[in-house]
């Protein structure tokens, strides 16, 4: 049986159980000293990722006419977009998963929790599904849709609410823990605010494109295109210019240009015959380069965006070289955003150098998400309405951790969160300044509210493992692995030092006499699960930190790819619109095999939302079928 899951926005696997009559799989991380004692490794077919949103996981041959239980476990984040949060979980499935032989009534049920953390202003734009509001509290909205049908849904569940306020707006998470940190945990968030007229910065950009020959066909025609797209939104009092890079820089002007019509045609047609240069890649040239135009910016916020799909040997060096630059340069340093494409290049180095810069880090790990993502990216940095931001709690008080090392700007196109530890009690008044789009000051009081209902632990895990992976890679600091993989395994998020594993677990019918007890009437025996399951080790399932061999050949991205299965196949041209936004998503024929005849709770669906924190806090789909005979 042949189990996918398609994965939406930025989304993480949490885990899989399958429950059978005579056996049980479910998964499980540990660490990766541990996993080298298993002997029994699973084949890179029978479980992991098919492409970067698209997991699976392989049971073996089930028989026919055999009742399954499947639950499967993710997170993923909310997108955002002109003051929207928008939620797609896939919910859709083909024609022949119900049973032709008569009409059979169904029941479809989605449940769906909305913990804003905002008392008002929420507002429910649209839903695909007919909601039923059950419950409104302070800020908390509780939804029920429930149907008898006879075909399963052929519509995904889409859910989309929105925030209102004209102003920038903002406010603190506390949550008590008993874990291994033995601290507790905060998250202040910031909105931009819906103020459509709001002014954004004036800017100088730089954008800094790698050009090896590895960047040859999609990903650098993808990243042309979104750079045009990109020149076309900037103002005609900002100003911009272009660096490509393989083994030497290439400039499209010698100075920092306005941002004319004239400008912008002359960049569009230089950047559109640049083509692809063969030899090794180097960094630090066009990167220093771009810091030197922008050192003398005065009234304007400056700013660099990095596109490679590589890996070079002194990323370290660069990200000290970057922190010592922007730290003597002041107020005015440039931000820094980084993009990366492909699994070649080391997304915890851009993700510290983004970090290290105050800007946003992102990626596109498959070739039809890059112009899209790089947008997002794009769009985010170029709308930026607040930066410079200060907490003053944060100063001079060792009893709070914060994981940023530098706080992010504020984007019109997205909310901003900031998170950390503490221990001992946490400031009563909070003040946040900054500076705005016209040079003017900002503060703003945060109000502190507890956490009752929002698992900040759980909601925040994804991020905070990122963050430091890529402080446990730049510091080299075993104490930042060891942290890492406690919090995975704690959270069943995937990290680079924890391993996924399947354990397979029999069961066995034994009577109640073998338990002291008999009964007279019904059936006097049970099932029992054997004392040891067996562990099978599945393939890596982490991103690693880049690939410098790979790079010095200019291997394209998903150029390596091993082939796949016949029904993987079908499940991927099923989905090869996900991207584009159109969700005629459906389990393949191989997953149909196990599905099509489904009781009434397979079509249950469980989601709770988090406002503040623009993630899913958990979600789960619960589904049992019975896998039908051959001849079905």
């Amino acid at each position: 049986m042949w189990i996918p899951l398609l994965l939406e926005f930025q989304g993480s696997i949490l885990g899989v159980e399958v429950d059978l009559p005579t056996k049980s799989y479910v998964t499980q991380l540990i660490g990766e000293q541990e996993s080298k004692g298993i002997g029994k490794i699973a084949r890179p077919e029978d479980g992991g990722f098919l492409k970067p949103h698209i997991f699976t996981l392989t049971i073996p041959q089930i028989d026919g006419g055999t009742n399954i239980s499947i639950k499967l476990r993710w997170s993923q984040k909310l997108s955002y977009n002109a003051g929207r949060f928008s939620l797609t979980v896939p919910f859709c499935f083909p024609e022949y998963v119900t049973p032709a032989i008569k009409k059979i009534s169904k029941k479809e049920k989605i449940e769906l929790n909305v913990n804003s953390s905002v008392a008002n202003g929420i507002l429910c734009k649209a839903a695909s599904h007919p909601l039923k509001e059950i419950r409104r509290h302070e800020g908390k909205f509780s939804f029920l849709y429930e149907a008898e049908i006879f075909k399963w849904s052929n519509t995904d569940f889409r859910f989309s609410y929105s925030v209102s306020s004209g102003n920038i707006f903002g406010g603190i998470l506390l949550q008590s823990l008993y874990d291994y940190d033995q601290r507790d945990m905060f998250c202040i968030y910031l909105f931009p605010g819906s103020e459509k007229n709001r002014k954004v910065f004036k800017k100088e950009v730089v954008f800094v494109v790698d050009i090896s020959e590895s960047m040859q066909g999609r990903p650098l025609e993808s990243t042309k295109s979104a750079i045009s797209a990109a020149l076309s939104k900037l103002s005609p009092e900002d100003s911009f210019n272009i660096i490509a890079f393989s083994n030497e820089a290439f400039q499209f002007s010698t100075s920092m240009e306005l941002a004319s019509k004239d400008a912008i045609e002359r960049a569009s047609a230089w950047i559109s015959t640049k083509y692809t240069v063969g030899g090794s890649t180097n960094l630090f040239i066009p990167l220093r380069k771009a810091a030197d135009m922008l050192s003398n910016t005065c009234d304007s916020i400056p700013m660099i965006f990095l596109v490679t799909d590589g890996s070079v040997k002194d990323e370290r060096n660069i990200c000290h070289w970057m922190q010592k630059r922007l730290t003597n340069q002041g107020v005015l340093s440039p931000s820094i955003h980084t993009f990366g494409i492909g699994s070649f290049c080391n997304h915890y180095f851009l993700r510290m150098l983004a970090m290290i810069g105050r800007g946003e880090y992102d990626a596109a790990f498959d070739l039809d998400s890059i112009e899209v993502q790089m947008n997002k990216l794009f769009s985010k940095g170029l709308s930026t309405v607040l930066t410079n931001i200060t907490i003053d709690a944060f100063d001079d008080r060792e009893e709070i951790e914060v994981y940023s090392s530098r706080i992010p700007d504020l984007s019109l196109e997205s909310p901003l969160t900031i998170y950390g530890r503490y221990q001992g009690s946490f400031p009563d008044n909070l003040k946040v300044t900054g500076i705005l789009g016209d040079l003017s000051s900002f503060t703003m009081d945060l109000k502190i509210q507890r956490a009752k209902d929002i698992p900040l632990d759980s909601v925040l895990a994804r991020r905070q493992i990122d963050l430091l992976t890529a402080q446990a890679w730049f510091s080299e600091n075993k104490r930042f692995e060891e942290e890492v993989a406690k919090l995975s395994i704690q959270t069943c998020n995937i990290s680079e030092y924890t391993r996924m594993t399947l354990l397979e677990k029999n069961k066995m019918l034994k009577t109640l006499k073998h338990f002291g007890a008999w009964k007279k009437k019904g059936d006097p025996h049970i099932v029992v699960e054997s004392e040891l399951p067996e562990m099978i080790l599945l393939q890596r399932l982490s991103v690693g930190f880049g690939d410098l061999i790979a790079t010095a050949e200019n291997i394209r991205p998903g150029s390596q790819e091993p082939e796949l299965p016949e029904v993987a196949k079908i499940f991927i041209k099923t989905t090869s619109n996900y991207f584009g936004g159109i969700c005629n998503r459906c389990c393949c024929m191989g997953c149909s095999r196990c599905c099509s005849k489904m009781n009434n709770q397979c079509a249950t669906t469980l989601t709770q939302l988090c406002t503040a924190l623009a993630c899913i806090g958990c979600l789960h789909c619960c589904s049992q079928s019975c896998c039908p005979n051959q001849d079905d």
